[in-house]
């Protein structure tokens, strides 16, 4: 399990950057919205505890248990990986830029067409929405595909997104799970 960041280290995150964890030829690509500070300080992708991601992978059938931020390198083991729409590190996601999400999605989409994971799985309806150009777009599968991978978008995981329960969390996961084996059996 990792220590807390001092507010010295959250203050020195801001603005940085965290490496993906990714490879090519995954099953699913996860993408957060971008990292926040504990994270940053961390270099741990969804590490802040009352972050639901972690629960919600293992709760969603995609680990055989639940992983720590630590352990964010065993998820390649699994053909799983994690990315940001934008790479900097801040407080708040409202800290961030339209033009930021839409620069993203076009890094994104390059960092997709290079490393082809089956799925794309975006996690948080408004960074989808605003990277790609869909404003009305809705939570699980897009007809939006980039290059032959398919696109889904789940619903963000962070302790303040109260709109989702763990329980719906854990039934959107296991959708794009289900749809990712299937694709994979054909």
């Amino acid at each position: 399990m990792s220590t807390r960041p001092t507010k010295d280290q959250l203050a020195a995150a801001q603005d940085t950057t965290i490496p993906d964890v990714i490879a090519p030829g995954l099953d699913v690509l996860f993408c957060g919205i971008n990292p926040g500070l504990y994270s940053g300080a961390l270099k741990l992708h969804f590490a802040r505890p009352g972050n639901r991601f972690w629960p919600a992978l293992h709760a969603g059938g995609f680990t055989p248990r639940r992983y720590e931020p630590s352990e964010q390198e065993q998820l390649l083991d699994l053909k799983l990986g994690i990315t940001n729409v934008v790479a900097r590190t801040t407080a708040r996601a409202d800290e961030l830029t339209a033009d930021e999400f839409r620069e993203g999605g076009k890094l994104l989409e390059a960092k997709v067409l290079e490393c082809r994971p089956r799925w794309l799985a975006v996690v948080g309806i408004t960074a989808y929405r605003t990277a790609f150009g869909f404003p009305k777009a809705r939570v699980g599968p897009q007809e939006h595909r980039i290059g032959d991978t398919h696109v889904w978008v789940l619903p963000n995981p962070s302790g303040l997104n109260a709109h989702w329960t763990p329980a719906g969390l854990a039934v959107e996961f296991a959708r794009l799970r289900t749809a990712s084996e299937g694709r994979r059996n054909r």
